[in-house]
């Protein structure tokens, strides 16, 4: 299991609600047999654009400890601050994790059976090919419509990955707001 929540939380501009980290807590409990180690949460460390910042922005502190707090196994590292002329902001915030959930795909490889991988971002899929052809893992594909990579697509038309779960079809089981008025 592995929730690659900087991708997941772009999901949010097209789907128009947000996957809340509680109810994602929730719905992979019931895939991982209690096993916290397979309960993988990948997500950067935002300390703000001075690379000498000791403290965590209050947003990034929030959504590490609300993952521990939901029994995630956390997996972070600091986020990049790459000056861009041409963004607003005057910088662009980088903290790509792909090679840190493949390589624990890879070293856990022998604790699971099945792979269940919230990420669109098909960066991946060399990883989950390198699985099911070595170690005939079972893989399944949490995405959104609009946010799925076309290796992704391809690795189901191929037969690498097993099912792409569309998260709109979850809705009621990760939508952070489904009971707020």
């Amino acid at each position: 299991m592995a929730v690659d929540f900087g991708n997941v939380d772009k999901w949010k501009e097209s789907l128009r609600w947000k996957v809340g980290i509680q109810e994602l807590g929730k719905l992979v409990r019931h895939f991982t047999m209690g096993d916290a180690q397979l309960r993988r949460f990948y997500y950067g460390s935002d300390y703000g654009p001075e690379n000498s910042s000791q403290s965590l922005i209050p947003w990034s502190e929030q959504i590490l400890l609300r993952a521990k707090m939901n029994r995630f196994e956390v997996v972070t590292k600091r986020v990049k601050y790459i000056r861009d002329s041409s963004n607003p902001k005057g910088f662009d915030k980088k903290s790509d994790l792909d090679v840190e959930i493949a390589v624990d795909l890879i070293r856990l490889q022998d604790k699971y059976d099945n792979i269940l991988l919230f990420s669109g971002d098909g960066d991946l899929a060399y990883a989950l090919r390198y699985l099911k052809d070595n170690f005939n893992k079972s893989i399944y594909v949490f995405v959104a419509r609009a946010h799925v990579g076309r290796e992704i697509i391809d690795g189901r038309k191929e037969g690498i990955i097993e099912r792409l779960l569309f998260v709109e079809d979850f809705e009621y089981r990760l939508n952070m707001d489904r009971f707020r008025p």
